[in-house]
C-alpha cells in the first residue's frame, strides 16, 4: 500500500552545466546538505479574446510559455580539499568567475601589518585568498613574485618556515554559468525531479543565526521529472538522469556563532557584531520571447549589486565611531566576514569597498545596538565582492 513521503528521504545534488540547460551526469561528490528546495513552474497566461457565445472559459492550447523559478537553502559544512565543495557550482553561478584553487606555500617572513614573504614564487593573485591556523584571509596587493600584502593582518602571526593552507576562491565575472539541481527522493518509485538551466539571481549569506547559511534563488529553463519524462523531449534527454551510488556524507555544519568580521577603513577585527548577511543580485533576465521555442534559451544578466547588512553593539571606542564618522562622510570602508575557525570548515567574503549607510540606533533592548541598512559595495572591473573556502 502506497505511504506518505517523508520530507526528509530526498538528497540534492548540483552541478555546473556545459551549456544553457545541458544537464550532466551527477557524482557523489555533487552532493549538497539542502535545507529546501521550493520550484515552481508557471505557464504564461494569456487572454483569449475569441467569442464563445458565453462567459465559459474554454481553455488556453497547449505549448505556451514557461517560466520557472527556484529557491534552495544549503548550509556552511565541512568540504573535502582533495576536491571542490559541492555547494560551489552554485556559487559559481551567483558570481559566474571560474574558482582559483590556491595549493598552499611556506613562509620565510611575515609580519604584524599582513605582509608575507615565500620561500618560493607564490602565483597568487590580487583578491584570490590564503589561509593559517584558523584565518582566512585575502592578498590585497602584490609586492613581488615572492612576497603579498593581505588585506588583514592574522590573528596569529605565522613564522619563518610556516604553511600557509590551500584554499578556493570565488570572484565574479561578467557572464554567468548555469547548474542543474537534481532532487532524488526514497523510495525509488516516489517522483524524482531536477532543475535544469538553474541559474541564481539572488544569493544570501547569513551570518550569526544559528548557523552559517546560504540562500539561493533564480530563474530556470525547465523542471523535469519522472512521472512525465520523455525522452528526446525538451530537454534531449534520452533517460532521466541515475542517483549515484550513495556513499558516507558528511552532514558537519558550522555554528553561527564561530567566525570574525573586520571592518573599517584600516580593517579591524569587531567581536560586537550581532548579526549580518551578505546579498548579491544579478538582476537576472532570460530570452522567453524569442519564436519557436516555449522555454529561456538563454540567460542575461544585468547590472550586480552587492549589499551588506550588519548590526553590532554601539561601544564608545575609537573603532566603532569611526565607521559612524565613515557612514556620515559616505567614504568606503572594507568589510570582511570569515565563517567558522578550523581548518577545512572555514568560508570568508571580502567586500574591499563599501560605503556604509549611516546606522538606525536601535535602543529597545538594555545595549544600543547601531543597524547598517543594507550598504552597497564597489569596485572597479568584477572585483566588489571575493568569496573563499579554506
Amino acid at each position: 500500500m502506497a505511504s506518505y513521503i517523508s520530507s526528509n528521504a530526498n538528497r540534492f545534488y548540483t552541478a555546473l552545466e556545459s551549456g544553457y540547460g545541458s544537464v550532466p551526469t551527477p557524482t557523489a561528490n555533487n552532493r549538497i546538505p539542502a535545507l529546501k528546495l521550493t520550484v515552481q513552474q508557471q505557464l504564461e497566461v494569456t487572454q483569449r479574446k475569441d467569442k464563445t457565445g458565453s462567459r465559459t472559459f474554454v481553455g488556453l492550447p497547449t505549448g505556451g510559455r514557461r517560466r520557472t523559478n527556484f529557491e534552495l537553502h544549503t548550509y556552511l559544512t565541512n568540504w573535502n580539499k582533495s576536491n571542490s565543495p559541492a555547494y560551489g557550482a552554485l556559487f559559481q553561478s551567483a558570481l559566474g568567475g571560474a574558482p582559483l584553487q590556491y595549493v598552499g606555500g611556506t613562509l620565510s617572513s611575515s609580519d604584524g601589518s599582513g605582509r608575507l614573504g615565500f620561500a618560493s614564487p607564490h602565483g597568487l593573485s590580487l583578491g584570490q585568498a590564503v589561509s593559517s591556523g584558523g584565518d582566512v584571509r585575502f592578498v590585497a596587493a602584490i609586492v613581488d613574485a615572492n612576497t603579498i600584502q593581505l588585506n588583514a593582518p592574522f590573528t596569529v602571526i605565522p613564522g619563518p618556515g610556516a604553511p600557509i593552507g590551500a584554499t578556493i576562491t570565488y570572484a565574479p565575472a561578467t557572464e554567468l554559468p548555469s547548474v542543474t539541481i537534481f532532487d532524488y527522493w526514497d523510495p525509488s518509485t516516489a517522483v524524482q525531479r531536477l532543475v535544469a538551466g538553474a541559474a541564481v539571481d539572488q544569493m544570501d549569506i547569513l551570518v550569526n543565526g544559528d548557523y552559517h547559511e546560504f540562500h539561493f534563488r533564480g530563474l530556470a529553463q525547465d523542471v523535469i521529472d519522472t512521472s512525465s519524462f520523455t525522452a528526446g523531449g525538451l530537454s534531449q534527454l534520452q533517460s532521466f538522469p541515475v542517483e549515484p551510488p550513495i556513499t558516507s556524507f558528511d552532514y558537519t555544519i558550522i555554528p553561527g556563532n564561530l567566525g570574525q568580521a573586520w571592518l573599517g577603513t584600516s580593517p579591524t577585527q569587531f567581536f560586537t557584531i550581532t548579526n549580518a548577511s551578505i546579498q548579491i543580485k544579478n538582476a537576472l533576465d532570460t530570452r522567453t520571447k524569442e519564436f519557436g521555442s516555449s522555454l529561456p534559451r538563454a540567460i542575461s544578466p544585468g547590472q550586480r549589486s552587492v549589499t551588506a547588512t550588519f548590526s553590532l553593539y554601539g561601544l564608545n571606542d575609537t573603532a566603532t565611531a569611526s565607521l559612524y564618522q565613515a557612514a556620515r562622510q559616505q567614504s568606503p570602508v572594507t568589510v570582511m566576514f570569515q565563517l567558522g575557525e578550523a581548518n577545512g570548515s572555514m568560508m570568508a567574503v571580502n567586500l574591499k569597498s563599501v560605503i556604509p549607510e549611516v546606522p538606525e540606533f536601535d535602543d529597545s533592548s538594555n545595549r544600543l545596538q547601531w543597524k547598517f541598512r543594507a550598504s552597497r559595495a564597489q569596485g572597479t572591473i568584477n572585483d566588489e565582492i571575493t568569496i573563499a573556502l579554506a
